[in-house]
């Protein structure tokens, strides 16, 4: 049987859509996964009630889609910051990530937590980057047997130097990965947000594979898929290569063609990469 890429993409391009249009809409343009912005849920997503999460959960399966997971997890509740030397502030943001970890079990099954969030994450009020990245591996390793324990998975996402200083290459994350040993944490891979790496996408893919558990797809600009010249050949090729079986998942970040055009164009383009291999 030939490898099958199962291609999803992120909710908020389909900003002002009713979700279950979007949802089907998503399922129209030939996609198999929804991943989701939690902020496009809520102002404040840990406290959606239950019967609504349920509700979300029934529009996704029944516009034929799968549950992918939960990513920019921090953009609400405001003010939230993972790393600040400010105990309670610190406190009350890892709440919010256990909070969001039962959110992502409720919408779906085996559902991925993608960790950017720069803004949330980067050194603050005078700490070294030395000290962030220590609170931010604390918090993640005492969040992850809740992860674990929901069947979710939290994933270090490395982010380049102008967006972030915690965490700047994969191989940092999977050293992170390696540090706290738990199901519940893992890494994956951005092709836009990897622009600083300085060996090749492909290489890298190759060199963590088996620590990749999820794959976004943008061009270096953060335009979608084919609106420049990004090579996507090399890593999708790593990926059957090795039968990966998570998601490639299209995270836009000009939303100004709107979401008709984005979510089209992109799986088009993908497709006749694929079929280049």
């Amino acid at each position: 049987m030939s490898y099958h890429f199962r291609h999803a993409i992120c909710n908020e391009i389909y900003q002002g859509w009713d979700f279950a249009k979007s949802c089907a809409h998503i399922k129209t343009t030939g996609y198999e996964g929804i991943e989701i912005a939690p902020f496009t849920l809520s102002e404040d997503p840990p406290a959606i009630p239950a019967a609504q999460r349920a509700e979300y959960r029934r529009i996704i399966g029944d516009a034929g889609l799968q549950f992918v997971g939960l990513h920019w997890l921090m953009v609400a509740p405001k003010g939230l910051h993972v790393t600040t030397p400010d105990a309670a502030l610190r406190k009350r943001s890892w709440d919010v990530i256990r909070g969001l970890v039962d959110l992502c079990a409720d919408l779906g099954p085996d559902g991925v937590m993608i960790f950017g969030s720069p803004k949330q994450r980067e050194t603050t009020g005078g700490a070294t980057r030395d000290e962030a990245t220590r609170r931010y591996i604390d918090g993640l390793a005492a969040v992850a047997p809740h992860a674990a324990a929901r069947g979710v998975t939290i994933l270090v996402e490395a982010l380049p130097s102008n967006q972030c200083d915690v965490v700047l290459s994969l191989e940092e994350a999977v050293s992170i990965v390696n540090e706290i040993n738990s199901p519940g944490v893992r890494t994956m891979f951005d092709t836009h947000n990897a622009v600083n790496e300085t060996e090749p996408h492909a290489v890298l893919v190759e060199r963590y594979f088996d620590y990749i558990r999820h794959v976004h797809v943008n061009e270096l600009d953060g335009g979608h898929c084919g609106t420049a010249d990004y090579d996507f050949g090399a890593i999708l090729k790593v990926l059957r290569d090795r039968n990966y079986q998570g998601w490639v998942s299209l995270e836009a970040f000009n939303f100004d063609p709107g979401a008709e055009r984005i979510a089209a164009e992109s799986l088009r383009y993908l497709e006749g990469v694929i079929a280049k291999l």
